[in-house]
């Protein structure tokens, strides 16, 4: 993994830079950031850095055979710990084929996404007891082609207690040994832990850096790359899924979901409802999280300009005739009501009765 080949996060690529060429790495930093946010690929890249036997001053010289065997993530002196799901004797070491040609695939993933890969939908990630010691055991042996030795531990929020563990490990590491850890919330990660790194705060993508990319490197058309782009909300795991599944159609089921819902006639919306719930999952997550955007630019419509509002004028003329009967508490609830369907469609729920349902509730709240 390149610095060049990560999508925006210009000032944190210029940060980790600076770090080496004054010869300042933290022995133990944490990569903190939302999903999507880029932080797994800045820990690969950071990583091969680190291994990189001719090193420029902008990026690794991808030509070494240290960033060969770095780029493939099979470097022996670049080891990873992340969740897995085998029980109380399952490492990270089991998994390596999956995860390298997970992260091969697509490094900005997350952790649902992972799972799935293993086959484990309903499960919960783990870094267990067994996967500490096995870390303790790696990093206790010199190294074997590279100066320095590089933990990336993606997700230490499934460390829970078990990281207690590392601390010695961590404060006190062998010469030349890095920690880079990979998280999304500080809240979860021990305490202990948290006092003994670096945090590196990573923050969401431009919209214009997904934007740059969606047109550079995917060739989406730019109407749909915008809109695309708009919605990701800096997500870029969100923009690839979008890009890969999304029809671009999600403003036209949203505003009829509204008409319907709004007319309160019952067959018309069991026919919508029956329509919704073919479409797929991600395709649906997606669609409200369209709706989610939609109401948002409703709130601010008062104080925007056509020009501000980040709407098509099909759906400026739509919000318009909405902000009629529609008041803040009624699209705060609205917005409430929506982000809960998200939730339970991220876990599964059957979405004929999840939309039915909310469908009824858009009426009371529409006729209140």
């Amino acid at each position: 993994m390149h610095f060049k080949n990560i999508i925006g996060q210009h000032t944190v690529k210029q940060k980790l830079l600076e770090s080496i060429a004054a010869k300042k790495i933290p022995h133990a930093q944490i990569f903190m950031g939302p999903e999507g946010s880029g932080t797994l690929p800045l820990a690969l890249a950071f990583a091969q850095l680190l291994v990189c036997e001719n090193p420029t001053k902008t990026d690794s010289c991808g030509t070494c055979a240290g960033c060969l065997k770095a780029s493939k993530f099979a470097h022996p002196d670049v080891h990873f710990t992340f969740p897995t799901v085998g029980g109380s004797g399952s490492v990270s070491s089991n998994y390596l084929k999956e995860w390298r040609d997970a992260i091969s695939t697509n490094p900005y993933l997350n952790v649902f996404d992972w799972v799935s890969i293993l086959g484990a939908e309903n499960k919960q990630g783990n870094i267990n007891k067994a996967e500490c010691v096995q870390i303790l055991q790696k990093l206790s042996l010199k190294s074997f082609e590279s100066p320095n030795k590089v933990l990336v531990i993606w997700m230490p929020e499934y460390l829970k207690k078990e990281g207690n563990r590392l601390l010695k490990l961590i404060e006190e590491p062998p010469k030349n040994t890095y920690f880079i850890l990979v998280a999304e919330d500080s809240e979860e990660i021990l305490g202990t832990i948290l006092s003994r790194c670096q945090i590196v705060k990573v923050p969401q993508i431009a919209e214009d850096d997904i934007l740059a990319s969606l047109l550079d490197k995917h060739q989406v058309e730019p109407s749909k790359a915008k809109n695309i782009a708009r919605l990701a909300n800096g997500n870029y795991l969100v923009a690839q899924k979008m890009m890969a599944e999304l029809d671009n159609n999600s403003a036209i089921v949203f505003l009829e979901w509204m008409r319907k819902s709004w007319k309160g006639n019952g067959a018309e919306i069991v026919d919508w409802v029956n329509e919704i719930a073919t479409v797929g999952r991600e395709n649906q997550k997606f669609f409200l999280q369209y709706g989610l955007h939609f109401l948002r630019e409703c709130l601010v419509m008062p104080w925007q300009t056509q020009e501000q509002l980040r709407l098509g004028q099909e759906e400026i003329n739509t919000a318009e005739k909405m902000r009629q009967v529609l008041d803040w508490s009624k699209i705060e609830a609205m917005c409430a009501l929506i982000n809960d369907c998200s939730y339970h469609v991220e876990r599964n729920a059957n979405t004929r009765v999840l939309f039915m349902d909310a469908s009824l509730q858009l009426n009371t709240i529409f006729k209140s």
